[in-house]
C-alpha cells in the first residue's frame, strides 16, 4: 500500500469512527476520545509542608529509547502503553521528549498526527505540572494486567464498508496499574492507580511495522 492509499484509508477511519459513535453508544460503548481527544488527567500530588529541594541533573538529558519496530499488533500495543506511561522528571527531559517517541511511530501519512499529539497530551503532565513534580523526583511506570481486542471493535468493523478501514487496522484495550514514586519530606513515597484505555493501530499485512493511529480518553476504553 502506498502513502496515498494509507492517507486515504486513515481519513476513512476517522469518518467511520465518527459515524459509528451513535451505533456504539446504543450498546454502551463510548469512543468520544477518538473524536475530541482525551482530557488532561495528570494532576500534581498535594504539596507537603516542606518539599524536598529539587535535584539538579549532573549530566545532560538522557536519550530515550525508540519504540521497537514490530508487525505483531499486541506486542506493539504493549510497547506503546509502556512508553505512554513511563517517564522520569529527574531525567532532564520534558513531556515533549516523551511525546516525540510516540509520534515517531505514528501514522506515516501524517493524517492522524495532530489528533494523536492531542491524545498523548491527555496522558502526560503539562510543562508546569512537570516542573512541580520534578521537585519531588517523581517517576511513573505502568504495570500491564491485561491486553485484549474489545468486542466493540468487532462491531465497528462489521459496520464498515469495503475499503473504509486500512488492512491490519485494529484496537487493543489495555488495563493496568499506574505506579508513581517520589520523595516527600525526605521520605520515599508511592501511589498506585488502576487505569484502562484503548490504542488504535495498524499493522500492514505486508509485514511492514505497525504504526499508531489514536488513543481513547484515559479510563474510557472500548469494551
Amino acid at each position: 500500500m502506498n502513502s496515498t492509499d494509507v492517507s486515504r484509508s486513515c481519513r476513512r477511519l476517522v469518518v467511520l469512527i465518527s459515524a459509528a459513535v451513535v451505533v456504539l453508544l446504543l450498546v454502551g460503548v463510548g469512543v468520544y476520545g477518538l473524536v475530541a481527544g482525551p482530557r488532561t488527567t495528570s494532576d500534581p500530588p498535594p504539596a507537603p509542608s516542606s518539599p524536598t529541594a529539587p535535584t539538579e541533573p549532573t549530566r545532560g538529558p538522557r536519550e530515550l529509547a525508540p519504540i521497537s519496530e514490530t508487525d505483531d499488533p499486541e506486542e506493539f500495543a504493549r510497547t506503546v502503553a509502556e512508553a505512554l506511561f513511563g517517564w522520569d522528571t529527574t531525567s532532564g527531559l520534558m513531556p515533549l521528549d516523551y511525546t516525540s517517541v510516540l509520534l515517531a511511530v505514528a501514522d506515516p501519512s501524517g493524517v492522524e498526527q495532530a489528533g494523536l499529539a492531542s491524545d498523548i497530551a491527555g496522558y502526560l503532565p503539562n510543562r508546569d505540572t512537570w516542573v512541580e513534580l520534578r521537585k519531588y523526583s517523581t517517576t511513573q511506570n505502568l504495570e500491564i494486567t491485561d491486553v485484549f481486542v474489545p468486542e466493540a471493535w468487532a462491531e465497528a468493523e462489521s459496520q464498515a464498508q469495503p475499503g473504509q478501514l486500512a488492512p491490519g487496522t485494529t484496537a487493543y484495550t489495555v488495563e493496568g496499574v499506574r505506579h508513581r514514586q517520589g520523595v516527600w519530606n525526605d521520605e520515599a513515597t508511592s501511589s498506585a492507580h488502576e487505569v484502562a484505555f484503548t490504542i488504535f493501530l495498524t499493522c500492514p499485512p505486508d509485514g511492514a511495522p505497525c504504526f499508531l493511529l489514536r488513543l481513547s480518553v484515559l479510563d474510557q476504553p472500548l469494551r
